[in-house]
């Protein structure tokens, strides 16, 4: 709450990264409903062929997981990379 007690948001994650990773990581555990995407392209559209980088911005936070959490990603990670040599 502010002084004049409205009440605020606080991003404890903030980034400043590019948008497409936020989105990319959206989708990689389940995503939003598609009425959020909608709405979202609709205000600011990507650039063409986001969905062609999506999965090179999903790896990032697999490896993370990967690291974390050990092997259960590994394979997701494998399949991407897979995809691209």
């Amino acid at each position: 709450m502010t002084k004049s007690q409205v009440p605020v948001l606080v991003d404890p994650a903030v980034s400043y990264g590019h948008r497409e990773m936020d989105l990319a990581m959206s989708h990689l555990f389940g995503g939003f409903h598609s009425d959020f995407y909608d709405a979202y392209q609709s205000a600011f559209p990507l650039a063409e062929r986001f969905p062609d980088r999506m999965k090179i911005y999903q790896l990032y936070y697999l490896l993370v997981h990967l690291n974390l959490f050990g092997k259960t990603y590994l394979g997701q990670v494998r399949n991407i990379v897979r995809q691209f040599i």
